[in-house]
């Protein structure tokens, strides 16, 4: 269905809709981007006439505040009034554009804190959400329901899905705003550059992530907009975790620090557990393919090639 397509790719200068656009020249469509400086995506009326005048077949939103915890603490009214006002304009327009197919990227932390693991599509909206991110969880929900209500009002082909956490490269690598990958591959290797004695990391580090390589969410969303069309939501991921203190390891040895690693228990943890149930993706027929090691390494060899104020944002 994409051969021929005109597909808009909302964020494309991002860590998502740049993998998306990367896997999108595989394909035999036109590319349509537009950056933040020409079209603000929080404006109602200028989306709605941006849509109007490109008149794209196919629309995927990858366009997001996003951030880790520190960030989501100290910026609720943009993680919930932005990303609000992003998903309902672009899939406001996308309609009145008479787009074909929408794609609409939630994540996991839509889920309830307490959901049972590994977390099926049914845990949507079944239990309180984690405090510590939200503000970006109900944005995000709001934007998941909105696209279930023009399918079920109007027929609209629109659908969502639900990534586990990501990393790779076009990543945030800011100190403090970022999610952690990005965040510990910038600290460690400073600290190495430093050759520091410990590397102070929040938390227990008990709590268990799922990561998958962005390049893989790229293919999964080419594959669910070529093989997909339901109301429900379907989650993205690899179906395997890793312990954050695993991880912090593992990041220490591709930066080569060898150092000591301490944990700040004053620090929120998060979610103890958060592992995404992907059967229904795998049913249909997609796997992902990056080992994780090798996904790590090829992040951080992007981020040594990119130390400049655009790589590491704000």
């Amino acid at each position: 269905m994409l051969t021929g397509k005109k597909v808009f790719v909302a964020g494309h200068k991002g860590m998502v809709g740049s993998a998306i656009l990367r896997r999108l020249a595989r394909e035999n469509c036109t590319l349509l981007t537009i950056a933040r400086e020409q079209l603000d995506l929080t404006r109602q009326e200028a989306v709605e006439d941006w849509m109007d005048r490109q008149r794209p077949d196919i629309v995927v939103i990858a366009a997001a505040k996003v951030g880790g915890i520190l960030a989501n603490s100290l910026y609720p009214v943009e993680f919930l009034y932005d990303n609000l006002m992003i998903e309902g304009n672009l899939i406001r327009a996308a309609h009145q554009a008479r787009v074909q197919k929408l794609l609409m990227l939630g994540s996991s932390c839509v889920y309830p804190r307490e959901a049972p693991q590994p977390i099926r599509e049914e845990s949507l909206l079944a239990g309180p959400l984690e405090p510590t991110n939200a503000w970006y969880a109900i944005a995000k929900i709001a934007g998941i329901k909105l696209a279930q209500a023009y399918r079920q009002q109007y027929g609209a082909n629109f659908i969502s899905a639900m990534p586990c956490n990501l990393y790779g490269p076009n990543d945030n690598f800011h100190l403090t705003d970022s999610h952690v990958i990005p965040g510990l591959l910038r600290r460690f290797h400073q600290a190495a550059n430093r050759n520091d004695a410990s590397v102070i990391c929040w938390g227990s580090g008990r709590p268990r992530r799922e990561f998958l390589h962005v390049d893989d969410l790229a293919d999964a969303c080419v594959f669910l907009l070529k093989s997909y069309s339901e109301p429900e939501p379907i989650n993205i991921g690899t179906g395997m975790d890793m312990t954050v203190a695993e991880l912090a390891g593992t990041v220490a040895k591709v930066t080569g620090f060898k150092g000591d690693i301490q944990w700040d228990h004053s620090k929120p943890d998060g979610a103890m557990l958060k592992r995404m149930d992907v059967s229904r993706l795998t049913q249909l027929g997609w796997q992902a393919s990056t080992d994780f090691r090798d996904g790590l390494e090829r992040t951080y060899e992007w981020f040594l090639a990119h130390q400049d104020a655009a790589a590491l944002r704000r």
